[in-house]
């Protein structure tokens, strides 16, 4: 789900820096932002939910 996100945060920083916008936020807050799901993401947090059966499984 971060990596998503994170996907998500660069695409964005990508358009900025490509059209020259300025909305108030510079494209750099938004590859930290995606830098640090990423890093989430590494982690393991939120990929995987612990279930009742003691078995890792996918939530959807």
């Amino acid at each position: 789900m971060f990596a998503i996100v994170a996907a998500i945060l660069f695409a964005i920083a990508l358009i900025m820096d490509l059209a020259e916008a300025d909305i108030g936020i510079s494209a750099g807050v938004f590859v930290t932002a995606g830098l640090l799901c990423l890093a989430l993401h590494m982690a393991g947090i939120g990929a995987a939910w612990r279930s009742r059966s003691g078995r890792w499984s996918m939530r959807r």
